[in-house]
């Protein structure tokens, strides 16, 4: 039991081996982000056991609850990867490298003047809907390029590319378009050249479809039942956060 963890973690890297050599691309192209809802200490002292080192969350509480037992840990680094309100973000930016869920400008701005504050800035994600369901976060596609044109004005946020999560239930090749059509709007954006704005991450896959994402062209994949088990609390828990969540 002790070792299933770095069992499953085993797993997961040979299959995202097997993605990339699929997809002619190189293994370390590709880091695996470990998502930690509801995960316990000893189960995430397991996986820094066995190497990693990339962790993510989906709620403020959570994180600022297992931050201060992981501070022993100083070669972890923390992602926020959840649906982030306006009123959290003086919790998670204290905390996090990359916010994966930037999705409208309020939280932009929100998140901007906290960093003024603290004299600091912060690496982030802008999310997009790709599959387009009222359930989920995330700006319409259509939208994107605005919403980064206007994030990339905010002197203190540094976009460095795109997240999105693949259709609720979706066919293999429904999933495929989605993660398909992230790698095009990030095309049309780099044509753009927009001052401060990168465009080299692809944060799209979860434990279901990581694989496809890899394959279609993902820098980060965001896993944890595959590695962890099965979540004690349901999906339900999340749906106020992101109806699918984020592993």
């Amino acid at each position: 039991m002790n070792h299933f963890v770095e069992e499953n973690l085993k797993r997961v890297r040979e299959h995202m081996e097997a993605a990339c050599a699929r997809s002619g691309r190189r293994l370390e192209d590709v880091k695996l982000l470990l998502a930690t809802k509801t995960v316990t200490l000893e189960k995430l002292q397991m996986a820094m056991q066995a190497g990693e080192v990339l962790f993510g969350e989906n709620k403020a509480q959570e994180l600022r609850d297992k931050f201060p037992l992981m501070q022993q840990y100083n070669r972890v680094e923390w992602h926020f990867i959840g649906h982030l309100q306006t009123n959290k973000v003086k919790d998670v930016a204290k905390y996090v490298t990359l916010i994966h869920s930037v999705d409208r400008l309020k939280l932009g701005q929100a998140l901007n003047q906290q960093l003024l504050k603290e004299n600091k800035t912060m690496d982030i994600l802008v999310q997009v809907n790709t599959s387009y369901e009222e359930s989920k976060f995330g700006v319409p596609p259509e939208s994107a390029l605005e919403l980064v044109e206007q994030l990339a004005a905010l002197e203190r946020i540094r976009i460095k590319g795109l997240m999105t999560i693949g259709k609720w239930k979706g066919t293999p090749e429904e999933t495929r378009q989605c993660f398909r059509l992230l790698k095009s709007i990030r095309d049309q954006i780099r044509e753009k050249d927009i001052p401060h704005v990168g465009t080299d991450e692809l944060s799209m896959g979860m434990s279901g479809d990581f694989e496809a994402a890899i394959e279609e062209g993902a820098t980060i994949i965001r896993v944890g039942t595959k590695i962890f088990g099965e979540r004690y609390l349901p999906d339900s828990y999340y749906w106020n956060e992101n109806i699918r969540g984020n592993e």
